[in-house]
C-alpha cells in the first residue's frame, strides 16, 4: 500500500482507536502534543435532567424524527461515512470542484493530521462527560446502525458530548476555509449542515452537535498556531487553486444539495 493509501487507511480506524483508548503511534501524531490543549475547559458541562438545555435536546430529538424518509434523512445517512473518500465528496460542491484523494492528495493528509488533534481531544470530552446517546432516553429511529456507536474494546455504546462525527466535519470546514477563503461561505454551511445531521440521523443530541462545533473551532484555533500547520496549509492553498483552474465543477447535483442546506432544521422544530 502506498503511503498515502496507509494515511487513508489510519483515518478510518482512528475512531476506533480512539473508543479503544489506544493512543495513537508516532506515524498517526497531530500537530499538538498530547497534553497540550484541554478543551474540556473550554466546553459548558453536557446538559443533566433539569437543565433546560436536556428538555431541549429531547424536543429536537422526537421532532426530527419526522424527517425520516426525507431527502434530509438521506443527507444524514451520507454524512455519518466519516472516511476522508467521503468527506472529500461531501466538501467538493462548497470548494466547487470534486476533490478525491487522488487529486488532493496534500489536501487529505492534512486534514488527516489535523483530524487526529481534534478527535483526541474530543474524545476525552466524552470521557469526561459521559453523556447517554438520545435515542437510549427517547424511542425513535436513527438513520444508521447503532452498532457504529459502540465502544470496540468494551462493548458498550459510546457517549454522545460532544460529537466527534461534527468536530471532524468541522475541522474540515475549518481547513478549506483557510485553503479556499473565497469559498469561505459555501464551506462553513456545508459544515455547518455536516454536525447538523447528527441529530437529525438521531445519533446525537443538538447540544452534542453545538459541543463537537466547539470542540474543534477550539482545538484548530492552537492547530493553526503551528509552523508545520501553517507550512501544510501553503502547499495545499497551492495545490487546490492549481485543481480549480484545470477541472471541471462538480458532476454531483450541487443544487439539490443547496436547496438541503439551506432547510434550517433547528428553529422549525424549537419555536
Amino acid at each position: 500500500m502506498s503511503r498515502l493509501g496507509l494515511h487513508a487507511a489510519a483515518a478510518l480506524l482512528l475512531p476506533f482507536m480512539l473508543l479503544a483508548a489506544v493512543p495513537p503511534t508516532e506515524d498517526q501524531a497531530g500537530f499538538l502534543d498530547p497534553a497540550e490543549f484541554d478543551v474540556v475547559r473550554i466546553l459548558e458541562p453536557a446538559p443533566v435532567k433539569g437543565d433546560p438545555r436536556y428538555e431541549a435536546d429531547r424536543r429536537i430529538f422526537r421532532a426530527t424524527r419526522k424527517l425520516r424518509g426525507t431527502p434530509r434523512w438521506q443527507l444524514a445517512i451520507d454524512d455519518g461515512d466519516l472516511s476522508v473518500p467521503a468527506l472529500m465528496k461531501d466538501f467538493s460542491c462548497a470548494v466547487g470542484v470534486e476533490l478525491t484523494v487522488g487529486n488532493a492528495p496534500g489536501l487529505a493528509r492534512l486534514v488527516r493530521k489535523a483530524s487526529i488533534d481534534t478527535d483526541v481531544r474530543t474524545f476525552r470530552a466524552k470521557q469526561t462527560f459521559r453523556r447517554a446517546r438520545p435515542f437510549t432516553i427517547d424511542r425513535g429511529p436513527v438513520c444508521r446502525p447503532t452498532s457504529e456507536l459502540f465502544d470496540t474494546a468494551d462493548g458498550r455504546m459510546s457517549y454522545d458530548y460532544p460529537s466527534g462525527h461534527t468536530a471532524r466535519g468541522w475541522t474540515w470546514a475549518f481547513v478549506l476555509t483557510a485553503a479556499v477563503p473565497e469559498r469561505a461561505q459555501a464551506n462553513l454551511e456545508r459544515g455547518r449542515a455536516y454536525g447538523e445531521s447528527r441529530f437529525v440521523c438521531g445519533a446525537h443530541n443538538e447540544s452534542a452537535v453545538e459541543a463537537g462545533m466547539r470542540s474543534a473551532a477550539a482545538t484548530m484555533a492552537v492547530v493553526s498556531t503551528k509552523p508545520g500547520y501553517q507550512a501544510a496549509l501553503a502547499d495545499v492553498r497551492r495545490e487546490l487553486a492549481a485543481l480549480r483552474a484545470g477541472a471541471a465543477p462538480p458532476a454531483q447535483g450541487c443544487l439539490a444539495e443547496q436547496r438541503l442546506l439551506a432547510q434550517r432544521v433547528m428553529p422549525a422544530f424549537t419555536r
